[in-house]
């Protein structure tokens, strides 16, 4: 499937989820109605910060707006083979991300990232309803990541582990592309009532 148009399904399935209207989800995301209305039409390639928004929005991972759960009437498999793996390119770095899980329900999502030399990406939504736990672990190459006012150098070998309640900055400040393996879990945060 074009990787656009499974990000278009995804996005409008979840905000019938929700029942937001295309207003609604404006507002809580800041991203223009007209944008969405492109998004779900699949006639937009967004940005990782606009999916951000639209994830956040929504009280979901990033990586929730790549699953792929198949039709309905079909089993999601637990399998997902190599050639079938929905890969996006952000249009405004050139990271590439592939999402490596399958379809069948897991609490545990695997991202494959390519990272392009000198790019940066920043993330600058805090998720609604969710509680968003990530690991990050360096395959190749090395990346400066910040999440608040903490930052690390990860290189080859190292990995950190973050909550995604913060501004988030990746930034390959190298020569070299990078690579480098995303584990999240995500689990439902419980609203307070005053």
């Amino acid at each position: 499937m074009d990787i656009n148009l499974l990000i278009a399904r995804r996005v409008r399935e979840l905000r019938d989820a929700r029942s937001l209207s295309l207003d609604a989800l404006a507002t809580r995301s800041g991203v223009s109605r007209s944008n969405i209305s492109l998004i779900e039409r699949g006639e937009s390639s967004p940005t990782a910060a606009v999916l951000d928004k639209l994830a956040s929005a929504l009280g979901v991972a990033l990586a929730a707006l790549f699953e792929d759960k198949g039709a309905p009437q079909d089993a999601p498999s637990p399998v997902a083979r190599a050639a079938e793996q929905p890969v996006w390119t952000d249009p405004g770095s050139g990271y590439m991300r592939r999402s490596l899980s399958p379809a069948a329900p897991s609490p545990l999502q695997l991202v494959d990232v390519v990272f392009p030399a000198g790019q940066r990406v920043a993330y600058d939504s805090v998720p609604h309803n969710a509680d968003i736990h990530q690991q990050v672990w360096m395959i190749e190459g090395a990346m400066d990541i910040s999440v608040g006012a903490q930052h690390w150098r990860l290189e080859a070998g190292d990995t950190l582990a973050m909550r995604l309640d913060r501004h988030i900055v990746y930034h390959n400040p190298t020569r070299k592309q990078a690579r480098y393996l995303v584990a999240l879990t995500t689990q439902p945060t419980s609203r307070r009532t005053a």
